[in-house]
């Protein structure tokens, strides 16, 4: 952390906490997400309330370059690709539930520590407000198409299930 100033320490290491703090709660509450069945409303939701935080960029301190963006979303990208092989969906008593991945841990985890990494590295040449909204978009960039992948693998196993109900014609719990 050479060349950091006290304010700059102080802010890296109450951003990295708040990031391990993120993480976590992320973890419990897909852990208790898990237990509970899915539905489209509780897949596409998140992204939806998330793009608030575009509101951001009404700050100047926030404004990126183009390129800035596009590493973003390119790194966002990538990593989604992570969260979409450990998203999969089973069907239990009728409904749909995510399931159980050891792998969804590591990888946040692994995200925390890149995002740690890159914070540090990046710190040392880019604004604090900026780096927020490069994180901001890289996260978002994440989501977005878990999301829709999500979105069309429930779809798919809802089919599944619905044409196994009805060739058992079992009676649909609501």
């Amino acid at each position: 952390m050479e060349g950091l100033n006290t304010l700059e320490s102080f802010y890296l290491i109450i951003t990295s906490v708040g990031a391990v703090c993120m993480a976590i709660l992320a973890i419990f509450v897909r852990l208790k997400s898990q237990k509970k069945p899915a539905s489209i409303k509780k897949i596409v939701l998140p992204p939806l309330f998330m793009s608030s935080g575009f509101l951001m960029f009404l700050y100047e301190p926030t404004y990126l370059s183009i390129l800035q963006v596009l590493e973003a979303v390119a790194v966002g990208l990538l990593f989604s690709i992570l969260l979409i092989k450990s998203s999969k969906f089973e069907i239990k008593q009728n409904e749909i539930y995510m399931k159980r991945s050891k792998l969804f841990a590591f990888i946040l985890v692994g995200l925390l520590a890149f995002r740690i990494v890159l914070r540090i590295v990046l710190g040392q040449s880019i604004e604090m407000e900026q780096i927020a909204g490069m994180f901001f978009i890289l996260a978002y960039s994440m989501i977005i198409p878990w999301r829709v992948s999500m979105y069309f693998s429930f779809r798919k196993i809802e089919k599944e299930r619905d044409e196994a109900i009805d060739e058992l014609n079992i009676p649909v719990q609501s």
